[in-house]
């Protein structure tokens, strides 16, 4: 058996902060004394010139998220340090399909030395499967790809583990008791762009800081010249970390606002917000003016309870409403509710689309040739058109020849065309229903 070094959990890619919000307090550590630090460090304002980051972080397992800002990295040398055998490496852990078609996931360690490299890739395994395992991922795993990218560092561990005063050599910078918040999680996000970079494509990424110790952070403003949306730190060794993962992908993929709150924030006046899971109006005015997730009204939701109205969302406890009582995006330990979870399926059908093949449409294929195409999901179907007219025998197969479609050995240039439909049920908004179709064509020579 392998020795486990303590290892650092949470995962949190964090939300983007209602525009109006004023300037966020940050909450509680373990220690009183910490907080009201805390609390008036956030509230003062930001130094002259320097640069922050928002932050989303876990004060522990079940509990609602918090908050804060925190210096920006710096920029990182050309150089990060001197090469290592293996550093940079990068793996393709799960491959459905090329990186233009599918969500391309990328996981980095840190505090991995180079012969813990293995380790890192089954941790990489272990926590995608959980990730996975949580719907609506559970029902769309086909639509993601998953790299690994060897992050070497010099130091077995995390700073900040067990205690404040330890402090370990490693590629990321990775760092419990970051700003001074033990559970917050802190990595150089400079150097994990530099990272992420090596792999193929990156519409999410996850670190994976080595330490079983309960912390993570979520950076929601990064401007990554690769194309991911925010940065989320992870552990892979602690139980409570995947939930902490999947809220993150919330703000990601689902572009879903936090729906807890601070009672400090009062009463919200603000515009309407962006997000499609916080409004100013009741269930009532959401049905009477169709807005936001009003088709979901009185329907039983996957959380607990029937979509509603519930006051306390977008870190105001008056004036915004959330859709259920208490969803992952409140709290850990929950799921999505019926307008999260629609949200990300739309999202994940962003970056990736409904059908694919590994049959080139570039070029002609013959009579005899088999065309095979992958659907994501078990509510995809696929039909079949030849010439432009559907061949019923067809509906439903991923796999077929021309020339079992009905093509004939004329001489003559025939199309064949795939047309795909994602029919959940999760999905009820026309305009999101339009990314669940897509359809490619084939010239065949009879």
């Amino acid at each position: 058996m392998r020795r486990r070094i303590s290892l650092a959990a949470g995962v949190a890619l964090t939300a983007a902060l209602a525009a109006t919000a004023t300037t966020v307090t940050a909450t509680a550590t373990t220690a009183s004394t910490k907080a009201s630090t805390k609390a008036s460090k956030a509230a003062a304002p930001e130094p002259k010139g320097e640069r922050t980051q928002h932050v989303e972080y876990f004060t522990g397992p079940g509990g609602h998220p918090r908050h804060t800002k925190i210096p920006a990295s710096t920029t990182p040398p050309q150089t990060l340090r001197p090469s290592a055998a293996g550093d940079g490496a990068v793996t393709k852990v799960i491959g459905n399909g090329t990186v233009r078609t599918k969500v391309d996931v990328v996981f980095i360690g840190d505090g991995y030395t180079a012969a813990q490299q293995g380790d890192f890739h089954a941790d990489v395994r272990a926590k995608w499967a959980k990730m996975s395992a949580v719907e609506p991922y559970a029902s769309y795993k086909k639509l993601f790809n998953v790299w690994a990218v060897d992050a070497v560092s010099r130091q077995s561990g995390v700073s900040g583990d067990p205690g404040e005063g330890v402090v370990k050599d490693t590629a990321l910078k990775s760092r419990f008791f970051c700003d001074g918040i033990e559970r917050l999680l802190c990595v150089d996000t400079g150097r994990v762009e530099s990272y992420a970079a090596k792999a193929p494509a990156a519409d999410l990424v996850v670190v994976l800081s080595n330490s079983t110790k309960y912390g993570g952070a979520g950076y929601n403003d990064i401007v990554s010249k690769v194309g991911y949306d925010g940065i989320a730190t992870a552990s892979s060794d602690n139980d409570d970390s995947d939930q902490v993962a999947v809220h993150e992908t919330g703000h990601s993929f689902g572009k879903l606002a936090d729906e807890y709150q601070y009672e400090e924030y009062g009463t919200y006046t603000g515009a309407e917000p962006d997000s499609v899971n916080t409004s100013k109006l009741t269930a009532a005015q959401l049905s009477a003016q169709k807005k936001k997730w009003y088709r979901w009204i009185g329907k039983t939701s996957p959380d607990g309870g029937k979509v509603g109205a519930f006051e306390g969302a977008g870190y105001y406890p008056k004036g915004l409403y959330r859709p259920t009582d208490d969803s992952i995006m409140r709290s850990l330990g929950r799921e999505f509710n019926l307008p999260g979870r629609e949200a990300m399926i739309a999202g994940f059908y962003r970056h990736a689309k409904v059908l694919t093949s590994t049959t080139s449409t570039s070029g002609k294929v013959g009579g005899r040739d088999k065309v095979t195409v992958r659907l994501p999901a078990a509510t995809t179907t696929v039909r079949w058109y030849v010439d432009g007219h559907e061949v019923q025998a067809g509906r439903g197969r991923t796999s077929v020849t021309p020339r079992s479609l009905g093509v004939k050995p004329d001489g003559k240039t025939h199309t064949l065309t795939a047309k795909a439909v994602d029919r959940t049920n999760a999905v009820v908004d026309p305009e999101l229903r339009k990314r669940l179709s897509g359809s490619l064509t084939w010239k065949v020579t009879g």
